[in-house]
């Protein structure tokens, strides 16, 4: 039984990693995305943006609290910012105006913080 046991504990930490790794692209994507619509509703001048924001979110939560349009109308592209799955903590943000943190305002990317490496071989930060 032992033996048994320990042979396939293995294979099921395996399969949650690529649980977790195949969670944390599809969460990638789904921030990438609102980010794009973000950034096209700014272009198509749905709402007044800052300038020199280049039409990019001011942080990941106006993606969620959202923007107020000329008409009234409130414009949100996300019901929430999900949890990395990898790293357990926030994303990274790369933005137009970069700190030495990668952090700042305009944000046009994500990244996961984690520098651990992935099954293929890649680190997570680099996705």
């Amino acid at each position: 039984m032992v033996i048994l046991a320990g042979s396939t504990s293995p294979q099921a930490k395996g399969a949650t990693q690529s649980e977790r790794e195949t969670s944390c692209v599809a969460i990638l994507l789904l921030i990438r995305a609102a980010i794009h619509r973000y950034k096209e509703a700014a272009d198509q001048g749905a709402f007044q943006i800052k300038v020199g924001s280049e039409g990019y979110p001011p942080n990941l939560d106006t993606l969620v609290t959202g923007v107020a349009t000329d008409s009234g109308k409130k414009l949100t592209f996300l019901r929430g910012i999900p949890v990395d799955p990898i790293a357990k903590q926030e994303w990274g943000v790369l933005s137009t105006k970069n700190t030495s943190s990668w952090g700042g305002p305009n944000v046009f990317d994500v990244f996961c913080k984690s520098d651990q490496v992935a099954v293929d071989g890649t680190k997570y930060k680099d996705w």
